[in-house]
């Protein structure tokens, strides 16, 4: 039985409480540290990245369809379920901005709650099923070259001496094996000028060449680190959600 990896975000004690004890009911589902504030939910959805998120409608500071919204710009691939949770039916339609799996209303009715648990699972299942729509084809032959503008000039690149690709400020550091070479362009950009190459995004802040991978590590909470061949055997995070798919491409 696969488990469901649950985050609460919950200001109230007593609710959050009352969730907390209904998901530890249920035997495939793990919960992580809960969020207090939508600040704070942010935070821990990135060292976390849950499968899904009971989300207070109404919180101090970010409101929860916001950091919903913010959750949703961050995920890799796949955005996590959202459940909203309300005392007040009339915020349930907030639910519906972000397509919320679900609503539960409080205080919460184990009855409602199971239906809302089957919904969870029925999704977690098709996204699984469909999972390997997201591996890139690894045996394809690279393009000739790719045309960098770093500002002051256009540096014309083989895609086989980049290393990996991460932001950095309001730049992009392309490593190579030569000389990292700052550009203009976003991640989301490279990625799709080498796409079909053997470039994968092990993070979402991260880009990396398949092919110059040296060793995969554990980490913790199901991440793992990526050491590369180059000179300084530099180590890159592998979120959770890209861990599956990598180790995927590696055991065809």
């Amino acid at each position: 039985m696969k488990s469901i990896h649950a985050m609460i975000a919950e200001d109230e004690q007593l609710a959050r409480e009352e969730l907390v004890y209904l998901l530890k009911n249920e035997q495939d589902v793990m919960t992580y540290p809960s969020a207090e504030t939508g600040e704070q939910l942010v935070e821990l959805y990135m060292e976390h990245e849950p499968d899904v998120i009971f989300l207070d409608v109404q919180m101090p500071g970010m409101p929860g369809v916001e950091a919903a919204k913010r959750i949703m710009e961050l995920a890799y691939i796949q955005p996590p379920l959202f459940v909203f949770t309300t005392a007040y039916d009339e915020y349930a339609v907030d639910a519906f901005e972000i397509d919320a799996i679900d609503y539960l209303l409080k205080p919460y009715d184990e009855a409602r709650f199971q239906k809302t648990m089957t919904r969870i699972r029925k999704h977690l299942s098709q996204m699984d099923n469909s999972e390997n729509q997201h591996i890139p084809p690894q045996d394809q032959s690279p393009t000739s070259k790719l045309l960098v503008d770093d500002g002051d000039r256009m540096v014309v690149l083989s895609p086989d001496s980049i290393y990996y690709a991460v932001p950095s400020k309001r730049l992009l550091e392309i490593h190579t094996k030569d000389e990292v070479i700052e550009s203009r362009m976003t991640l989301q950009e490279l990625e799709e000028k080498l796409q079909g190459l053997s470039f994968f995004r092990t993070h979402r802040s991260y880009l990396v060449n398949l092919n110059y991978i040296r060793e995969i590590t554990p980490w913790f909470n199901g991440t793992c680190n990526v050491t590369l061949q180059d000179k300084h055997h530099t180590s890159l995070p592998v979120s959770r959600s890209a861990r599956k798919v990598l180790l995927d491409i590696f055991k065809k």
